[in-house]
């Protein structure tokens, strides 16, 4: 296959030898995008792909409180993946208190819970610490010296 990119519909595509990264603009009740990108190059599962961007566009604000997303049956077919994989996605984000489903309504972005958001950048940044002290290992820091690197870019910022 060629490099480049191509269009089909609603979603952009790149092709880069074998692997097709998928882009989809796909757009609630309400107008809004939400943007999905899927990845058969990662080993990541296809349901957890989905979630995790769908909050990643909540903790940043993109989506809103209150706003409706596309149903389960739509995402799928917009996606072009089963309706199974999209139920998983949307039951772990209500499960995490992401989103409320409503019968015969459709599934919203539940209002925030500065709690949970604070949980998700508190893990977020333990994440990062974690990767902090393994490279600290390779240059042989100490923490003072990564506490003084710490201090120095929060001076740069101000």
């Amino acid at each position: 296959m060629e490099k480049g990119t191509r269009s089909c519909g609603s979603c952009r595509y790149a092709v880069d030898n074998q692997y097709i990264l998928y882009i989809l603009y796909i757009y609630s009740k309400e107008g809004k995008a939400l943007d999905i990108i899927l990845s058969n190059t990662i080993d990541q599962p296809i349901y957890e792909q989905i979630a995790n961007q769908i909050k990643a566009q909540i903790i940043s604000g993109t989506l809103e409180e209150g706003s409706l997303l596309p149903s389960i049956r739509n995402l799928a077919k917009d996606l072009r993946i089963s309706v199974i994989t999209t139920k998983r996605s949307y039951d772990e984000l209500e499960r995490e208190g992401y989103l409320l489903t409503i019968p015969g309504k459709g599934t919203y972005v539940a209002l925030k819970n500065t709690e949970i958001i604070r949980e998700e950048y508190l893990r977020r940044i333990e994440e990062h610490l974690k990767h902090i002290i393994r490279l600290s290992v390779y240059c042989n820091l100490d923490e003072e010296e990564i506490c003084m690197m710490y201090r120095l870019l929060q001076e740069g910022d101000n």
